[in-house]
């Protein structure tokens, strides 16, 4: 099958309302094949198309790994150069597709966690300082819910990373979205050091749509304060 083929299938395949039928379809893709295709859909105005490119991306780069680790670590090296300001390119995608991969692979996991939590710091007056902020209120958002995502599968590989560190400064985000995910993120990690912080922020109405496995829930910055404080004390 032609990759222009290819690519119009996937395409129709993530305008689908089952994640869990579109991961099944795109299976029958090797995952080569199925990554390359998804690349210029994570990026995409078109919300549900994107978000369950970046899904299946994840899905794609884990499979990949499991069969090629080389050739998955090309993938996400690729990730990382999109980010990179002399790429010439955005990054749209880029945090949360990587993080999805992470997810679904330990290895990757292991890996590449240190770069994206390196995107939450800034850099530093030494050589060799290990951040690489992002700026952009945008990248952010997806920053923060890759970091977000992550929490809720590899909490203790964060942790062990020093990531509960940078997440207080973002619970004080301009940005709706940063401050929601910032939220979810400090419950996954248990960061009872914020306590006081999500208190204050339980009433905060500000509306956000919350994407995870497959669905789009509709909440608000406030109630994922909550949700974070009643993790604390599970």
């Amino acid at each position: 099958m032609s990759s222009r083929k290819i690519k119009n299938e996937v395409a129709a395949l993530l305008h689908g309302r089952e994640l869990v039928a579109i991961m099944e379809a795109m299976r029958r893709h090797p995952a080569k094949d199925a990554v390359n295709a998804l690349f210029s859909m994570i990026c995409r105005d078109d919300q549900r198309l994107r978000w369950h490119a970046i899904s299946c991306m994840g899905e794609a780069v884990a499979r990949l790994a499991e069969a090629d680790m080389e050739t998955a670590r090309m993938v996400m090296r690729r990730f990382l150069w999109s980010l990179n300001d002399e790429s010439g390119g955005i990054g749209w995608g880029a945090p949360e597709s990587m993080a999805e991969a992470m997810c679904r692979h330990a290895g990757l996991a292991e890996e590449y966690v240190h770069m994206l939590i390196s995107y939450m710091r800034e850099d530093g007056p030494e050589i060799c300082q290990d951040g690489n902020y992002i700026e952009h209120p945008f990248l952010q958002r997806g920053l923060l819910w890759g970091v977000a995502r992550l929490s809720g599968c590899r909490a203790r590989l964060l942790l062990d990373r020093g990531a509960g560190d940078d997440i207080p400064p973002y619970l004080a985000a301009e940005d709706d979205l940063v401050r929601g995910f910032a939220a979810m993120t400090a419950g996954h990690l248990r960061l009872i050091a914020t306590g006081a912080t999500l208190r204050a922020m339980a009433p905060d109405p500000a509306p956000l749509t919350l994407y995870r496995d497959g669905r789009f829930d509709a909440t608000t910055v406030g109630a994922l304060a909550q949700s974070a404080l009643e993790m604390m004390n599970e």
